[in-house]
């Protein structure tokens, strides 16, 4: 007996794809420049101060300010060293992490309350708080916390700034980390329920280790804004032992008007630290900033 096959109808052959594509690309050659002139907006001075901050007194003054130094030398920055500096990045260091670790953790804490808390009247009105915070300004409350300091008899000591650069770094903190825990998915959650994990265990070994860009994040911008902070040291404190490096800087920089080399050099030490903490977390900054934008 014998068997037909089938032949298969025929198919219309596909179009041809076009060479040069759908869409083509046109280069942005405004944006281009734009960005070659922002970009020597922001070296020249860089370069400026580190040249500058390598010549003798007599060389800036009879030389091009962008020329290299003729004569490289060290004299300004030992000359910033011998003005007693060390004491003055002691004090930075201790205040800057004396307010970070403290208030990344009870930002933490409060993010996580707030989120995985229920949603309660308490939470809602702790995180209302923390939002109106934002809203105030530490200028605006510069003379309430004069007096608070003043009374608690902190004045001129490092606890007068460590105290309320905490309670200013708390608000943006416990924003931005809520909104990362958030993001975490609620069935890590209860997996980590269903195997007997309590909401302190899942805070600590789920929601930490997933947060820690955020967390990288907010501790860098924190420190940043602890490190240069000026208002706080320039009224809270008096004495030169508890000066911090802005304050420093510009009293250096009244005293030393005329040499700018050694003021550059100064500049230039104290601007080092926030340098390396870049360079040490940079790939966590950069994934919790760009965080959420490929969703």
């Amino acid at each position: 007996m014998a068997t037909t096959v089938d032949t298969p109808p025929e198919t219309k052959a596909a179009p041809r794809a076009s060479r040069r594509g759908a869409t083509s690309t046109s280069r942005n050659y405004l944006g281009g420049l734009a960005g070659w002139i922002w970009l020597a907006i922001i070296i020249v001075p860089i370069y400026w101060i580190l040249v500058t901050s390598f010549k003798e007194q007599s060389e800036y003054f009879r030389t091009n300010p962008l020329s290299l130094p003729e004569n490289p030398t060290f004299a300004a920055y030992q000359q910033v060293i011998e003005s007693d500096i060390a004491r003055y990045f002691l004090n930075s260091v201790i205040i800057t992490v004396g307010t970070v670790v403290p208030a990344i953790l009870m930002s933490f804490m409060a993010a996580f309350a707030i989120v995985r808390g229920g949603g309660g009247r308490f939470l809602r009105t702790v995180n209302g708080i923390f939002l109106m915070g934002l809203a105030i300004p530490l200028q605006a409350t510069i003379i309430p916390v004069y007096l608070i300091i003043i009374r608690m008899e902190l004045y001129d000591t490092l606890w007068a700034l460590i105290l309320p650069s905490i309670a200013f770094a708390i608000p943006l903190s416990v924003l931005l980390l809520s909104n990362f825990i958030r993001d975490v998915p609620n069935e890590l959650f209860e997996s980590m329920r269903l195997d007997g994990s309590s909401e302190w265990g899942s805070m600590w070994r789920l929601a930490f280790p997933l947060t820690r860009p955020a967390i990288v994040t907010v501790s860098i911008y924190n420190a940043l804004q602890v490190w240069n902070g000026f208002l706080l040291p320039l009224v809270l404190t008096q004495s030169p032992d508890k000066r911090v490096l802005p304050l420093a800087l510009w009293t250096f920089q009244g005293q030393y008007t005329v040499n700018i080399p050694a003021v550059l050099a100064a500049v230039v030490l104290s601007t080092l630290p926030i340098l390396v903490l870049y360079v040490v977390g940079r790939r966590q900054l950069i994934a919790g900033l760009t965080a959420g934008f490929s969703k």
